[in-house]
């Protein structure tokens, strides 16, 4: 090897370029070539947990300080039993469809599922469908009736400023107070002492739950729902659920102390 410098000089110059071009080459390479992402799945909704035995469901229970008495689960028909089912209705999870024609109540659930209620609904001449908002909601919540409502029945006139609540309270163990437009509708979804009024018409205009599930119910609405009270779940249901159709309110005002939902 030579001990000129000036050949050393373009030895090392060379080597340098041969380097850099192949650094080029590299990187020229990499900016040409993608390296595709993996995206994992997204993962199925967990399944709805399994709601256990209708005779612990229903069974008495001390809520809140008041004392609930236990529901003859042999004497309900079991289709009201509070239960997990395929979602009949369509809606995005969160929604609440009532079906006026079976006495059901669904809350849609994620992954196809809903949990059905039983429910009792308006006597004829006080049903109802719509839709509306639930914006608040009560635990044990005073019953007032509304002027209507004790015009027609002076008897109740002792509590026009308001029942004190408890087990034998119309309003029952939790009031979900349904809005429209921002206003109170008067209706409520709410729970009622007298369990075997489930699946009938025997309510002025509300839909009302046996306590347990309507205290459950409440339990899983935590914000602003969409409620739809249709009288069948059919295309032509959802249509006629349009409806300017109102009955007389059950209740005269949401209470001071209500929890607003947002």
């Amino acid at each position: 090897m030579s001990d000129n410098p000036l050949f050393s000089e373009r030895l090392n110059r060379r080597a340098f370029l041969g380097i850099s071009a192949l650094g080029a080459a590299s990187m020229a390479l990499s900016a040409c070539t993608t390296t595709d992402v993996v995206v994992p799945p997204t993962p199925a909704p967990a399944p709805e947990p399994a709601l256990g035995d209708a005779a612990i469901m229903y069974s008495a229970r001390v809520d809140e300080g008041f004392s609930l008495p236990a529901i003859p689960v042999a004497k309900l028909d079991p289709k009201f039993v509070r239960q997990i089912v395929d979602d009949p209705t369509g809606e995005k999870p969160g929604t609440i469809v009532v079906d006026t024609s079976e006495h059901f109540l669904y809350l849609v659930r994620d992954g196809g599922k809903a949990m059905r209620y039983g429910v009792s609904l308006g006597k004829a001449g006080f049903g109802w469908t719509g839709s509306a908002v639930i914006q608040a909601r009560k635990k044990w919540p005073v019953w007032t009736p509304p002027p209507e409502m004790i015009q027609r029945r002076p008897e109740l006139a002792k509590y026009k400023d308001g029942m004190p609540p408890g087990p034998q309270s119309p309003l029952g163990a939790r009031a979900l107070y349904l809005f429209r437009d921002g206003k109170d509708t008067m209706y409520r979804l709410h729970g009622t002492p007298e369990w075997d009024s489930i699946g009938k018409n025997a309510s002025s205009g509300c839909v009302r739950f046996m306590n347990q599930d309507i205290i459950d119910l409440y339990s899983r609405v935590n914000g602003v729902a969409q409620v739809y009270v249709r009288p069948n779940l059919s295309a032509a249901g959802k249509i006629m659920a349009v409806s300017s159709r109102t009955a007389e309110p059950i209740d005269a005002g949401v209470p001071r102390d209500a929890e607003i939902l947002k």
